[in-house]
């Protein structure tokens, strides 16, 4: 069974974007790209550096951990206003919309369905990790479904913006067990938290 990360960049305070939605690290951002973030990602993480940045970097690496990349509308079209139509041409894209009708790219499918079903469909074929990139409203709605975090934390907070579950998140406490973190001389930390899988029995039965 295929298992679903949501890696995602956090401040200290939860937030993966401002309170526009905007790119954070993006031109005028907020998000410090130090070197040493930047080389952590091409060692360990290099296939979720977007296409024009890993030609950028030279990098080749497939990256041994996702073969699948999932997003939402709002996160697509940061980089679609942009001119990007596929930020991840290297993996299997997925976009999340029910006001899409027509994909910008052939390499991007368009789901307008219900997500947790496409993504118990996604668990249940062959392939590598499924990564959960954004933004945070899809996130939410899929919340029962990831099974690990991998939370890169910068040094910075901003008080207001998109919630690392979005904007209208629920109620429903989950516990977590941490399994690896690093820490970088630039401040930022790289936490990585499994499922507690009897917890999830619970919230499932709650719920």
């Amino acid at each position: 069974m295929r298992t679903l990360t949501y890696l995602v960049a956090t401040t200290l305070d939860g937030f993966v974007a401002g309170p526009d939605g905007s790119d954070p690290t993006g031109p005028g951002g907020f998000w410090p790209l130090a070197p040493d973030y930047l080389e952590h990602l091409t060692q360990h993480y290099p296939e979720t550096l977007p296409g024009p940045a890993r030609a950028a970097l030279g990098i080749t690496d497939p990256g041994g951990h996702f073969d699948t990349v999932l997003e939402g509308r709002r996160s697509y079209e940061v980089g679609l206003a942009a001119g990007v139509t596929d930020a991840f041409p290297h993996l299997r894209h997925l976009v999340f919309s029910t006001t899409l009708t027509e994909s910008p790219d052939p390499g991007v499918e368009l789901v307008a369905g219900d997500p947790v079903a496409r993504v118990r469909e996604l668990k249940a074929e062959e392939g590598s990790g499924l990564w959960l990139v954004g933004g945070g409203e899809l996130a939410g709605a899929l919340a029962p479904e990831i099974d690990r975090l991998v939370l890169k934390v910068a040094p910075i907070t901003i008080g207001a913006g998109v919630g690392l579950f979005g904007r209208h998140a629920r109620f429903i406490p989950q516990a977590w067990t941490l399994t690896d973190r690093v820490g970088l001389d630039s401040g930022a930390q790289f936490l990585t938290f499994e499922r507690d899988l009897g917890q999830r029995e619970i919230a499932g039965t709650e719920a």
